[in-house]
């Protein structure tokens, strides 16, 4: 039997995913999310559960240490996707990413090119050299929000939701980057090497995905 190793990310992706795995068969044993195992085996041993920081998985899948991940589009974007193959929108976890900037403009003692503060630099930079705006990016791993209100920088780029942490903390979303929802990934080389096993199963899951947009649309 192929045994096929999927990474996934704890939080919101984890808890959106794991219905749509049990639906295309992947039955998981019990998982304590907030146990320090890492590891997990499916009831049927056919599939082993990596858990890992989001930004690790697109990593992980490139070298081969797992076959298939479910990542967000905004850590591909910003990972660049070498090495892997991106065969299924799953439609999950959805949000977008956003220039955001205070809603009262707050003025810098030193005015010159505009600072941007994120942790997607390279989606940063790409997107304002595309409209020709010098900028200079500042990387942050959280509490972007923070950023323009202590004068570290004019604007943010991060995913937005409901925009409501923005609104709590004097900021506004003026410019969309890009849509964003979870991805299934697959590593090139087990697309070729266990390409029965993991085609069988991005069939069965996008029968899932179909499914529910089925669904979706009846309930309108």
């Amino acid at each position: 039997m192929t045994v096929l190793t999927l990474a996934l990310s704890k939080g919101r992706i984890f808890e959106e995913v794991r219905p749509l795995l049990l639906q295309a068969g992947v039955v998981l044993k019990d998982i304590d999310v907030e146990s320090r195992q890492l590891r997990f085996a499916s009831v049927c041993g056919q599939f082993q559960l990596l858990v890992l920081r989001a930004t690790d998985v697109p990593v992980f899948v490139a070298y081969g240490a797992a076959d298939l991940g479910v990542v967000g589009k905004d850590v591909l974007m910003e990972h660049g996707g070498e090495g892997i193959y991106e065969p299924l929108d799953l439609q999950v976890a959805c949000c977008r990413l956003m220039v955001a900037e205070p809603l009262v403009p707050l003025s810098r003692e030193f005015v010159g090119i505009t600072r941007v503060a994120t942790k997607y630099e390279q989606v940063t930079r790409r997107f304002f050299a595309n409209k020709g705006q010098p900028v200079e990016v500042i990387k942050l791993y959280g509490s972007m929000e923070l950023a323009p209100l202590v004068g570290l920088a004019d604007v943010i780029v991060d995913v937005v939701d409901t925009g409501k942490t923005l609104h709590a903390n004097g900021l506004k979303a003026t410019e969309c980057i890009a849509p964003i929802s979870s991805r299934l990934i697959v590593n090139k080389a087990a697309m070729k090497l266990k390409h029965q096993t993991v085609q069988a199963f991005i069939t069965r899951l996008a029968a899932v995905i179909a499914s529910r947009q089925s669904a979706q649309v009846a309930d309108k």
